[in-house]
């Protein structure tokens, strides 16, 4: 059973900084890549930054500058260090990552941690 447990979400004030962190655990081969993703309330989940197993980063425009996603492979975690936060970065971040489960398959399967709140207001 493989499983991702976020962490460090919470309530801060803009232009405060937060850190998310995800750990991998369970039976599997390797991880793929990793991402962390944003529900805002009322809206659709969205993407916030990806990250592969070779260390390529992909960030969306609105947190271009203000995020750094990183990943620790030997540990199978995957971080979010947030500046700057403004109020409209308040959402449920989930993390999710691409296992291959059997060294004797290619085949990938996303799983989902289940979201930390991270708030930002005055």
């Amino acid at each position: 059973q493989v499983q991702l447990v976020e962490s460090g979400g919470g309530l801060v004030q803009p232009g405060e900084s937060l850190r998310l962190s995800c750990a991998a655990s369970g039976s599997f081969f390797s991880i793929n890549a990793m991402g962390w993703y944003r529900q805002p309330p009322g809206k659709q989940r969205e993407l916030v930054a990806t990250i592969t197993n070779g260390g390529q980063t992909n960030y969306a425009d609105s947190v271009k500058g203000r995020f750094t996603i990183s990943r620790d492979n030997a540990q199978h975690t995957v971080s979010l260090q947030m500046n700057s936060l403004k109020p409209e970065d308040t959402a449920v971040y989930y993390c999710n990552a691409d296992f291959q489960i059997h060294s004797w398959s290619s085949t990938s399967f996303r799983y989902w941690g289940q979201g930390t709140q991270v708030t930002v207001s005055s």
